[in-house]
């Protein structure tokens, strides 16, 4: 077998795997795992391994003990070798699961739905020095950035130096006063001071005032020189640094932060709630605590039952617990919003994922449950429908969330489960819609 075989069997392993994850989710037996360790059921593949080429056996041993007699052909079992006689075992291998932390299976589940969650950090839990990039005006001289100093220092030079012979020149024109050439020199846009002007026409001799007779002819019979080749000709002999050139490096101060989440998963629990309807909320709700358990440093979970009223539960609860109340889903946005004042919106990035067959109590939706999602801050705001029996005549909450918010907002998502295979959906459904959280 070649490396290339090899390659591409482990590419079906992977693959393979996610295909058995997905399965899992959508109808493997759940309680099967544990928070901090999930077991994904996995169909047994055979990884590539090396081995001896079997074409070449054979040979002849010399020796004793446990080396072969002589004209023994090596490979060839002795007596007495090998397991012993008896009934084949009956008892399975410890492998018909794949065992995977909460990261590891962020990572899949991101591969196989194509998910790009992108956890912001909040809480800052250490600050540390980073690159020399930020400047000030003062510090200590080891810390200069010179580099920076003398780019500010040529740009001066190029701007204020000019052709001093040329000018010179000018100053030799028959008739002509240091005036007159300051006022050419300004038109020419050169940075000459007048007093420079007047210092050089006194000194030319009086022999060459005259030599030329205008200005247009010392152009025409003299070459001018621009500042940049003046210095590649004569190089740079003073270069003007002025104190407000100087800036000194000091280190960028990076703040490493702590990824919090907090979720707070709520329930219907009343008498609408059928069984099928529990299980399904149970095969969407626990895959995303995995996903956002393996995404963060830090998760914490919050469970809210509600029938009419809304009371916090323990997550062995949640899923199973029964009421034969009536439905009044603002109970548990309410109680949600005081549980939430423990963990700020500022610290924490938080999740509201709510579940039921989307029965509510008269108008509950629009006047209470509504404006509560748009009070509480969040990353993302969910409501999972979960209806085997597809939409009954009252069951309007999910339908109304989505044509308040509609389909295109990035923190609040609704979708429906009405069988096992729409699992998988919701929960992309569900995690995709999140966009760019807010610091």
């Amino acid at each position: 077998m070649g490396l290339r075989d090899d390659l591409e069997r482990f590419r079906e392993v992977g693959e393979q795997r996610r295909e058995d994850l997905a399965e899992f989710i959508q109808y493997g037996e759940l309680g099967s795992s544990r928070p901090g360790e999930i077991k994904i059921p996995v169909k047994i593949v055979s990884l590539p391994e090396f081995e001896y080429d079997q074409r070449d056996k054979g040979g002849v041993g010399q020796g004793d003990g446990d080396t072969p007699d002589v004209g023994q052909p090596v490979g060839q079992p002795r007596p007495g070798d090998g397991d012993e006689d008896g009934e084949p075992g009956e008892e399975g291998g410890d492998h018909e699961y794949y065992e995977m932390d909460p990261e590891e299976f962020a990572q899949e589940l991101d591969e196989e739905l194509g998910l790009d969650l992108d956890p912001k950090g909040k809480t800052v839990v250490e600050e540390k020095e980073g690159p020399f990039t930020d400047l000030t005006r003062s510090g200590p001289d080891s810390t200069l950035d010179f580099e920076r100093m003398f780019k500010e220092g040529l740009k001066r030079k190029l701007a204020m130096d000019f052709d001093e012979e040329f000018v010179r020149e000018v100053c030799k024109v028959d008739g002509i006063t240091p005036r007159d050439v300051f006022e050419w020199a300004r038109g020419e846009n050169l940075p000459v001071s007048m007093a420079w002007i007047e210092t050089t026409y006194a000194e030319i001799p009086d022999g060459e005032r005259g030599t030329w007779s205008s200005i247009e002819d010392v152009e025409r019979n003299v070459d001018r020189e621009s500042v940049q080749q003046k210095i590649r000709r004569e190089g740079i002999k003073h270069v003007p640094f002025r104190r407000e050139d100087e800036r000194y490096r000091y280190p960028e101060i990076i703040e490493e932060k702590e990824k919090n989440v907090v979720v707070v998963n709520i329930r219907d629990v009343s008498g609408s709630m059928r069984e099928k309807k529990r299980e399904l909320v149970e095969r969407t709700f626990t895959p995303l605590d995995w996903y956002l358990t393996g995404k963060y440093d830090n998760a914490e979970f919050i469970y809210i039952a509600h029938d009419a009223d809304a009371w916090e539960v323990e997550r062995e609860e949640f899923f199973g617990i029964r009421s034969g109340g009536g439905t009044k889903i603002s109970s548990a946005y309410e109680l949600a919003s005081e549980l939430l004042e423990a963990y700020p919106w500022s610290d924490w990035n938080r999740y509201v994922f709510a579940a039921g067959d989307s029965e509510n109590s008269s108008n509950d939706t629009e006047k209470r449950v509504i404006p509560m999602m748009e009070e509480i801050d969040a990353n993302l705001h969910a409501y999972v429908e979960t209806q085997p029996s597809g939409n009954a005549i009252n069951a309007t909450h999910a339908e109304e969330l989505e044509r308040y918010f509609g389909t295109d907002t990035d923190d609040v998502a609704v979708a429906y489960v009405n069988g096992e295979s729409d699992v998988t959906d919701a929960i992309y459904e569900t995690l995709s819609t999140e966009g760019e959280t807010d610091e």
